[in-house]
């Protein structure tokens, strides 16, 4: 079997059986099946290997730090657009010129660390739980471990799709 069928293959039952877990038996824990797919794809697209899968969890950990101290910012400054604008500027430029160190040098994996961090906050009202709560309730550990799952499931479908294909 080619390795793209193989990889359809596994990625499609372990994808099924994470959206399972995810909503069904470990849904009280609030991890975000779709973050874990973005951290999934990271995985790949940043190759796909062992050194991909540290570049991606780091970058994604990176940006959720940029985006989590920004948010916490607006909290602090005041939330409004202008405001707003700046914080996100400023932060991105911090997220942008900390890839020049090789373990932050996968600027995407931030980006998507940062984006659904900020997306897990605004979206479920979350600003006020930036510095409280656990997994569901506080976008940076909600995001990052999501994203650890998604990475585990990344390499893990990698190497299993690999055997199925050299079989």
């Amino acid at each position: 079997m080619n390795l793209i069928t193989a990889l359809a293959i596994v990625i499609g039952l372990l994808g099924g059986a994470a959206t399972y877990v995810f909503i069904g038996p470990a849904a009280g824990l609030g991890l975000q099946i779709w973050a874990t797919f973005i951290a999934w794809a990271s995985f790949f697209h940043s190759g796909g290997n062992e050194d991909a899968l540290l570049k991606s969890l780091v970058g994604s950990l990176w940006g959720a730090v940029c985006a989590t101290a920004a948010l916490f910012a607006l909290t602090k400054i005041g939330v409004n657009p202008i405001n707003a604008g700046i914080v996100v500027a400023v932060s991105v430029v911090i997220l942008v010129l900390a890839t020049q160190l090789p373990i932050l040098s996968n600027i995407p994996a931030a980006f998507y660390g940062y984006a659904c961090t900020a997306g897990f906050t605004l979206m479920g009202n979350h600003l006020g739980d930036l510095v409280s709560g656990g997994l569901g309730v506080n976008p940076f550990l909600t995001i990052v471990a999501s994203f650890a799952i998604g990475g585990a499931l990344g390499y893990g479908s990698g190497k299993l799709g690999g055997m199925l294909a050299a079989k």
